[in-house]
């Protein structure tokens, strides 16, 4: 598109877009000569990623809107068209309550059954799990799932599924990009949305969902105690009504309070500034109802429910777990409640989340696998384990607040987590003990583990890989730098590069992506990993310190944090914005 005038560009848009408010938004701009803002808008295609789709609601080919769902799911439903060897083509769709959510569910349907692909919808409000599930349940080709997550109310996104419940990875996703680039002419009758063609399917697909929730969090209750007191909230999201029925089916909604301001869906979220339970703010309001009901324990899950967080009260004080403190504490009870030996089990992390699993898997005997970043690695990885027969993948967890829980569908669930973290709550009462009390007790066994993330905000792509390369070049003639905050580098993996220190050839056993930036680091008792982020202009870093003592661990990783930022960004030298 870099070689067509605006003019040429706006004229392009306005033959293809049929949708009447966003033609407006484009020919108004074009009315004011804002052509820069027709510039952001029209010049670069929203481009399509192992995440699908995500993006503010706007006019142009940057944006999500109705047009570029249409392209979406055209290239989507060609590329299906093409790879899949099942004799009956099939597809599951959902939806979130976002703006136009229904509207590009109903396109992106539209656009299958044009293409001879047999939908199967999810009618009404849907959380995100049931799609993966759904795929493997009716046995499909694909899903989508229309929800931008916990992103801002103007976001949503266009995720997507492969035909194992997972989110799609590399070359598929190249695949579909190049499909979608190849069928971005809407065909005849795209725009028509009162004629799908779709086989409902939520009651069906729900039935069974709920059916292996409920079944899985069985086997982990020793017996039906109850008396569990908790707060609840779907932040302004989908999540109630699953939430509830995991309750309902565990006896235990008599012990649910629900926040009540942020109970039912709200596109605005109007109740927090951004709807992501790991924001600051975020879970006040169901600290606050704990507080007048006199409960110690609030949960929440994320507005379309794949992810969960959980607060306690200790000691007067209101403590907000970490997503690394819950899913080392998921982990205990996966390990715990298993019908498996324990040599047979395997539980995954990414490459960012705490080592404190890899920890455990030393001491007590379970296979550990480290991912690269998101659940699209750790859902797919998870059934390779599996399928190779020496280990059962049973439970994966990141530290952005995502658990995955095998037996009902391989990517984070937060609507899953719900239920396992009460049948903690269950087993942990029973022994006398707090979730920071059991915490306590794995600190005690396993080591401190302290961390100390953040990141620093990068003025272009360019300069993030200006920031990469310096690093690389501080090696002085070895294979890595030596030191770094006068502490000596002991393990190097570079998966921009392809290399790792600890590897007989030198080679990663993680795929190499020689188009993002990403370095892991390891010192005597601190690791840490610093990547360029794929969807926003941030440089991340993710320390970790482990000590027999708490302060100890917190102290390294502060430490190494800012030896990272002063000695290695060099904010002054690049103009980085520390956070």
């Amino acid at each position: 598109m870099s070689d067509k005038t605006i003019e040429q560009l706006v004229d392009e848009w306005l033959e293809l877009d049929q949708y009447e408010p966003t033609r407006k938004e484009i020919q108004d701009l074009v009315t004011k000569g804002n052509k820069d803002e027709l510039e952001k808008r029209l010049r670069n295609r929203i481009a399509f990623g192992t995440a699908g789709l995500r993006s503010s609601m706007q006019s142009g080919f940057a944006h999500l809107n109705p047009l570029t769902i249409i392209q979406a799911s055209q290239g989507l439903a060609s590329y299906i068209s093409t790879t899949s060897t099942s004799p009956q083509k099939g597809v599951i769709i959902g939806h979130d309550h976002r703006h136009n959510s229904t509207l590009f569910a109903k396109l992106t349907a539209r656009a299958f059954t044009l293409k001879g692909i047999k939908v199967y919808f999810l009618q009404d409000l849907s959380h995100t799990p049931l799609v993966p599930f759904g795929v493997t349940h009716l046995k499909l080709d694909a899903g989508v799932m229309i929800t931008a997550s916990h992103n801002p109310a103007k976001d949503n996104g266009y995720k997507v599924y492969w035909n194992n419940g997972c989110q799609i990875i590399p070359p598929i996703d190249a695949g579909i990009a190049n499909a979608i680039e190849e069928n971005l002419r809407p065909v005849e009758g795209a725009w028509d949305v009162d004629s799908l063609g779709v086989e409902m399917c939520k009651e069906q697909v729900e039935e069974a969902y709920f059916g292996k929730v409920g079944g899985m969090v069985e086997k982990m209750r020793a017996e039906k105690r109850g008396g569990v007191r908790f707060v609840y909230t779907p932040m302004h999201g989908v999540g109630l009504a699953a939430a509830r029925k995991v309750v309902e089916g565990m006896g235990l909604a008599d012990g649910m309070v629900v926040v009540e301001e942020q109970a039912k869906p709200d596109p605005e979220f109007p109740t927090v500034k951004f709807p992501n339970p790991e924001e600051k703010g975020a879970l006040d309001l169901a600290m606050a109802t704990a507080e007048k009901h006199g409960i110690t324990i609030a949960l929440a899950n994320d507005p379309d429910a794949d992810r969960f967080a959980a607060a306690e009260k200790v000691n007067g004080n209101w403590r907000i777990l970490t997503g690394n403190q819950l899913g080392v504490l998921f982990a205990s009870h996966m390990l715990s409640t298993s019908l498996l030996p324990i040599s047979q089990v395997s539980l995954l992390s990414s490459a960012v989340s705490t080592q404190m699993l890899a920890a455990m898997a030393q001491i007590d005997g379970f296979n550990h696998e480290e991912t690269l970043t998101g659940f699209k690695w750790l859902g797919n990885v998870a059934l390779q384990i599996t399928a190779k027969g020496k280990y059962q993948a049973v439970y994966a967890f990141e530290e952005a607040i995502g658990y995955m829980f095998s037996e009902v569908v391989c990517d984070k669930d937060g609507i899953s987590a719900l239920g396992v973290f009460l049948t903690m709550l269950e087993r942990w009462a029973a022994e006398g003990i707090t979730p920071a009390g059991k915490l306590q007790q794995l600190y005690e066994k396993y080591g401190y583990f302290e961390s100390c993330n953040g990141y620093v905000v990068s003025p272009a792509p360019k300069v993030t890989k200006e920031v990469f390369d310096g690093i690389r070049a501080l090696k002085g003639g070895q294979t890595y730098p030596g030191e770094l905050g006068g502490r000596k580098i002991e393990y190097w993996r570079d998966l921009t590069e392809g290399f790792d220190s600890s590897t007989v050839d030198g080679v990663p056993a993680l795929p190499v992506d020689k188009s993002s930036q990403m370095i892991t680091v390891g010192m005597e008792g601190v690791r840490f990993t610093i990547r360029g982020s794929g969807t926003e202009p941030k440089i991340k870093y993710y320390v970790e310190a482990r000590a027999s003592v708490k302060e100890e661990a917190a102290k390294a990783a502060k430490e190494v944090a800012d030896a990272i930022i002063q000695e290695w960004f060099k904010p002054a030298q690049f103009g980085l914005v520390v956070s």
